[in-house]
């Protein structure tokens, strides 16, 4: 053996030792955009240097991550915010808002209420104060798209009432515009890119401007997590924070389009449900806090729309369920946020 062979052993021992006691997480995804910080942790090796071995769990609706975060099965997640996150904590299911997801910074509005093309070339629809008498499709009941479609409503004196929801996942959408089921929906990134493609309905405001830097989604992590696990927790939020820090530097110009992005459009590629670079390289992406704050201003006004609605009873309220002491302990020790030139 050799003396640089001999020197490198010690190295690979360790490897393996902590490969062998490597922490194993289940992460709840929903394979979107937003879900980049996560999938960067773990193709970048982030989580591995953590000494955790994440498994990913997709969903098709983050309001079905709540359970699952509640009762132990999940570790993690991350999604829009919901009603159905207060009315949890109120059942002392102690879900906890740990840091961003995903917001509508300016420029970089993922989110769009979009109406179908054909009323808006006959003059049916030339604004948000058209919308009286549509239907308007939304994810669900009860989430932060719920909340952005009120506001949007607002501007055109409209409210709630003087339209018609449906509740259709985001892929149902352009089927939706395609056989004029739906008149006009709250979407979101890749789905809009997909509807604009087909031409079947158009951007008619986007949620950077209805509700500039609004927090759509946030990250989860369920109570057993941060009671059994501390240091586990600790450990994944520093690799998050590396991730997200990556992906904001695949930020440019309202695109995926900066010094990390072709890596982020591999890796979105790979783990995510759309399969197509160039669907990556043409939407508008979420915008992202590098240090994983959240808007505390944006949640409290989300938190009261679904209080006004009887959705929730106000008793749990948005401090009571965010706890940002992971993320500031991973920014401390991290050091301050240096974007890539």
């Amino acid at each position: 053996m050799t003396i640089r062979h001999a020197a490198l052993l010690p190295l690979c021992l360790l490897g393996l030792t902590m490969a062998a006691h490597a922490q194993t997480l289940h992460v709840g995804t929903v394979g979107v955009v937003s879900d980049a910080p996560f999938f960067i942790a773990d193709a970048e090796g982030y989580f591995r240097d953590e000494g955790l071995d994440v498994s990913f769990v997709r969903f098709d609706s983050a309001a079905k991550m709540i359970a699952p975060l509640g009762n132990g099965d999940l570790d993690a997640g991350g999604g829009a915010t919901s009603a159905a996150l207060f009315n949890a904590a109120k059942r002392r299911v102690n879900i906890r808002i740990v840091a961003d997801k995903a917001r509508n910074s300016p420029g970089y509005g993922f989110q769009a209420v979009m109406a179908r093309t054909d009323l808006v070339k006959s003059g049916r629809i030339k604004s948000l104060a058209d919308l009286k008498g549509s239907t308007i499709a939304l994810s669900a009941k009860g989430n932060s798209e719920e909340f952005i479609l009120s506001v949007a409503l607002a501007k055109g004196g409209l409210k709630l009432a003087d339209i018609t929801e449906v509740y259709l996942g985001f892929p149902e959408h352009p089927a939706a515009f395609a056989n004029s089921a739906i008149d006009a929906s709250v979407s979101t990134e890749p789905t809009i890119s997909f509807i604009e493609k087909s031409g079947s309905a158009i951007k008619l405001a986007g949620v950077d401007d209805i509700y500039p830097n609004y927090q759509t989604a946030v990250s989860y992590v369920g109570a057993d997590f941060l009671r059994d696990k501390p240091d586990a927790a600790h450990h994944f939020m520093r690799a998050l924070i590396r991730g997200m820090r990556f992906y904001v530097d695949s930020l440019k110009d309202g695109r995926l389009a900066g010094p990390n992005a072709e890596r982020t459009i591999a890796i979105l590629t790979k783990y995510g449900t759309v399969k197509d670079p160039a669907i990556y390289r043409a939407l508008v992406p979420s915008g992202l806090d590098p240090n994983g704050e959240v808007n505390m201003d944006s949640l409290r006004a989300t938190w009261q729309f679904f209080r006004d609605t009887k959705q929730i009873d106000g008793s749990v309220t948005v401090e009571d369920i965010v706890d940002m002491s992971l993320a500031h302990d991973a920014v401390a020790s991290l050091g301050p946020y240096v974007p890539t030139k």
